[in-house]
C-alpha cells in the first residue's frame, strides 16, 4: 500500500509520517485491497477554531473500494486518530461483508 501525505497551511511533526505508515499498514490484516491512501492535513488559521483547527482527510484509491474519512481536532495526531477510527470501521465492515458465513441449519442438512 502506498501512502501519500500532503499538507495545506501547516507543517508536520517529524514523526507524523511514521505514525501514519504504522497505523495504515495495520489495516492490511483485514484483507481488503487498497492500493493507495492519501492523507491530507489541513490547518485552519482562524483562532476561533482552536479546538478544531487541524483537519485530516483519509481517502483510499485503487482497485478496492473508495473509502473516505475525515476528522477535526486540536492537533494533527489527534485528528488522524479520529479519522483512523472511522477508516478502520469502514474497512472492518467491508471485511465482514465479504466473509463467507456458513448458514446451514439442521433443517437444510440431509439425514442419512
Amino acid at each position: 500500500m502506498k501512502i501519500h501525505v500532503h499538507t495545506r497551511n501547516s507543517d508536520l511533526a517529524d514523526d507524523f509520517r511514521d505514525i501514519v505508515e504504522e497505523k495504515l499498514n495495520t489495516m492490511e490484516r483485514f484483507g481488503v485491497v487498497i492500493d493507495r491512501v492519501e492523507v491530507e492535513v489541513l490547518h485552519e488559521n482562524n483562532p476561533r477554531q482552536g479546538k478544531n483547527s487541524h483537519r485530516v482527510i483519509l481517502t483510499s484509491h485503487g482497485t478496492g473500494p473508495l473509502l473516505r474519512a475525515d476528522a477535526s481536532e486540536f492537533n494533527d495526531v489527534a485528528a488522524f486518530d479520529s479519522a483512523m477510527q472511522t477508516f478502520e470501521l469502514q474497512i472492518r465492515k467491508l471485511h465482514e461483508k465479504g466473509k463467507d458465513h456458513n448458514r446451514e441449519t439442521l433443517r437444510n442438512k440431509e439425514v442419512i
